[in-house]
């Protein structure tokens, strides 16, 4: 379905610890937000490590409409007819347009599996029954189920933290990539948030035929490059006392849905 007019800003979210609760997985304290993007006809473009699954999950109970990325910049997935004409180097999929930036998540698995060869005690998604991905991560069963269907991104653990260096080393010598989110490592292709977010506003931009002004909001390393892809970056204020050491964005006062909320409606408000 199609946008009604163009629009002149953005707002790229992280979703875990952002505009999700980190314990609850609630997004109702951004409620107001949300509403004010809505009537402002300023799309909300959620940019995470979830998968298609779990990111059509929140945007049918947000009522969101707009394209999204999933699972850091694995790929960009844009409602078929959304855009005045179909984005260079996409392809059908359904209901979607999709632009892949990431490896397959076959190929990933095979590098997990190179890693436990060596010895690492290394686990992904992939090794882990539904229920266990639940009690790592707080989600219900069902959407631990949705958790697991990875298309270009493995979320992973390390039981033995002293295996850290030779662990990461051993990825980046295998051709791939990793970052670390709120409660796992990942491991990538050539891809994140940063390189997709530039792609998506540039397409915005040509379909309309003027600037966008963009925001972004995340909580953790992950989100970094997509932070430095926008032109107004907030680092919401999550749980995890090492964001004293992150880079210099500006910061929220309040904590994950709350500071999401009082951010963008700062953003909305502002005269660029």
């Amino acid at each position: 379905m199609a946008r009604k007019k163009s629009p002149e800003r953005l707002i790229y979210t992280d979703l875990d610890g952002t505009l999700l609760d980190h314990e609850t997985y609630s997004w109702k304290a951004a409620e107001p937000a949300l509403k004010r993007a809505e009537s402002a006809g300023i799309p909300v473009i959620f940019c995470t490590s979830k998968t298609r699954a779990e990111i059509e999950l929140y945007r049918k109970q947000m009522r969101n409409r707009h394209p999204f990325i999933s699972e850091n910049g694995g790929a960009i997935y844009i409602p078929r007819g959304y855009f005045s004409r179909e984005p260079p180097g996409s392809k059908r999929t359904g209901k979607y347009l999709v632009i892949e930036l990431g490896v397959p998540y076959k190929k990933l698995r095979e590098a997990i599996k190179v890693m436990q060869g060596k010895g690492l005690k290394v686990r992904g998604f992939g090794d882990m029954p539904a229920s266990e991905v639940r009690e790592l991560t707080g989600l219900s069963l069902r959407q631990a189920h949705l958790a697991r269907k990875r298309e270009y991104n493995e979320p992973f653990v390390l039981d033995n933290p002293k295996q850290e260096p030779k662990l990461l080393n051993a990825i980046q010598m295998l051709g791939f990539q990793y970052i670390r989110g709120g409660r796992f490592y990942h491991i990538t292709g050539n891809n994140n948030k940063g390189l997709a977010v530039k792609i998506l506003t540039g397409i915005y931009q040509q379909d309309a035929d003027m600037p966008m002004v963009t925001a972004g909001l995340g909580d953790s390393p992950n989100d970094f490059t997509m932070l430095s892809a926008v032109h107004v970056p907030y680092l919401v204020k999550g749980h995890n006392s090492r964001q004293s050491r992150y880079p210099a964005f500006a910061r929220t006062c309040g904590t994950g849905p709350d500071g999401w909320n009082s951010a963008v409606l700062g953003f909305i408000g502002e005269d660029f």
